[in-house]
């Protein structure tokens, strides 16, 4: 699969160029262009199966991990085709090879597309977790197959190897995606409610371990919330 992150763009698109016949796989709604036979068709975001329990399993999916519903496949005709992607929120655009032997975990928000033979399924999470992580909910998005996995951030990318880590944290909202070969643990900073509230930092994510994490420099809640006042308030008549 011949694919290009254009670096030259202070916000980057990535471009395939599609062979004959050649499927990818797109988060719903990230498709800036594509040319000639490309076709576009929306399948329901869920594995195995048809009909109503294929839509009920991919609206269930949705519900509980802030997805969509659907998921793009997009094919090349017979001559091949061009494709231009883009995430939703400014940032960075990183690729990441998924084999048999690694894989994956990602946060809200940072599948961009896939190819071969890779597919993400719905892990599901301790309630502690998805109380306090507000990322993926009561499930947690994970990899398998074989072929190449886009994430896309908020803002930069950084790639930490760890090896042989102890209680290496991280604030929660700021983890793109990390290796399943790690383990992790969503809590809050500074010891409970108290201490998060006095160290402003909230939701952590501690790893441990050998493995890959990627994290971005910029968190969407906080810019979020920085933006209300300015954003207008609903009448109270």
């Amino acid at each position: 699969m011949d694919y290009n992150i254009e670096a030259n763009m202070q916000f980057p698109l990535v471009t395939y160029n599609l062979l004959p016949n050649e499927i990818v796989r797109i988060q719903s709604g990230a498709m800036v262009y594509h040319t000639g036979d490309t076709q576009l068709k929306g399948r329901l975001n869920a594995n195995g199966g048809s009909g109503i329990g294929k839509l009920l399993r991919a609206a269930g999916r949705a519900m509980v991990s802030g997805e969509s519903v659907f998921i793009t496949e997009v094919s090349a005709g017979a001559k091949g085709g061009d494709l231009a992607l883009a995430p939703a929120v400014p940032g960075t655009i990183q690729a990441l090879e998924v084999t048999p032997g690694r894989n994956y975990y990602l946060n809200d928000s940072a599948f961009l597309a896939m190819d071969g033979t890779v597919q993400y399924s719905m892990e599901r999470q301790s309630v502690g977790r998805a109380i306090l992580g507000g990322q993926g909910g009561l499930f947690v998005m994970k990899t398998s197959g074989e072929g190449t996995l886009l994430v896309a951030a908020f803002g930069s990318i950084k790639e930490i190897d760890l090896q042989d880590a102890h209680d290496f944290t991280i604030d929660n909202a700021h983890v793109v995606a990390w290796e399943t070969s790690l383990t992790y643990d969503i809590h809050l900073e500074g010891g409970g409610l108290i201490g998060s509230i006095g160290t402003g930092e909230g939701v952590v994510n501690t790893f441990n371990g050998t493995g890959k994490v990627l994290v971005q420099s910029l968190n969407l809640e906080n810019f979020a919330n920085m933006l209300k006042p300015f954003m207008p308030q609903p009448s109270s008549n």
